[in-house]
């Protein structure tokens, strides 16, 4: 399984870092750095969702961006060796490749394709952020639910996600029984089903429909702004250009 911000990159641009990358396994709940850490690793998923956290002085979180292997993780909080804004975590168990900030950041220096495809990434990314964020402060939280359910079902190899309701309680910055309150409610529209750590989608068309329009527009920023896939028949994010 590639990571597609990789494999959209010309064998040129590839070359430069392909042979500096490493595997990893990345555990659910893993934390690949925190705010305020300087971040020295540049990370490309393979499988899984990584969450972006905004932590807020009493600790509480909130979730503001997630990214699956559509593209990369260590580089938008700010210059290299920058202090991160936010807080990293997995979402799943999942698998990446990274390497170092510094080797990423001389083959920028490098390389003008890949200084514009790290743009157009971080710049889809940018309106992610800025659209949860206005989300989070005027949708209702069965909305809310619903698109972040979408959003990690876009990342997910099938329909059942492994989630507890303290996960999204989490991400979603409310408490537990609210979480369940509304569970309650996308699962008897026939949209969910819910068992002990795990969510299944059951009808996409369903819960795209009891979400805010924020969903809708996310996708539309991320499909602009992908790079063209150069080698026919990769497989492509459900939200992808591939099917659209």
């Amino acid at each position: 399984m590639d990571n597609l911000w990789l494999a959209a990159l010309d064998a040129a641009d590839r070359k430069r870092i392909e042979p500096h990358l490493s595997e990893h396994q990345i555990a659910r709940g893993q934390m690949l750095y925190d705010a305020g850490e300087a971040v020295d690793q540049v990370w490309f998923p393979l499988k899984g969702v990584v969450s972006l956290m905004t932590v807020l002085p009493d600790d509480k979180m909130v979730e503001t961006a997630a990214i699956g292997r559509e593209g990369l993780v260590g580089v938008t909080c700010g210059p290299f060796n920058a202090r991160a804004a936010s807080r990293a975590i997995s979402q799943r168990d999942g698998v990446a490749v990274c390497c170092s900030a510094e080797v990423f950041g001389e083959a920028l220096d490098e390389s003008e394709g890949l200084r514009q495809a790290l743009s157009r990434f971080t710049e889809g990314l940018m309106a992610q952020v800025q659209q949860a964020a206005a989300c989070n402060a005027q949708h209702r939280l069965d909305e809310r639910l619903a698109r972040w359910l979408l959003t990690l079902h876009d990342r997910a190899e099938d329909d059942r996600i492994d989630l507890t309701q303290a996960d999204i309680a989490g991400m979603l910055g409310v408490r537990r029984a609210t979480v369940s309150e509304v569970g309650t409610v996308l699962e008897g529209k026939d949209l969910i089903q819910r068992g002990r750590g795990w969510v299944r989608v059951l009808d996409r068309d369903g819960l795209e429909e009891a979400s805010c329009g924020c969903y809708g527009l996310m996708r539309e920023v991320m499909k602009d702004l992908e790079l063209p896939q150069p080698q026919a028949g990769s497989e492509a994010m459900r939200s992808g250009s591939s099917d659209a």
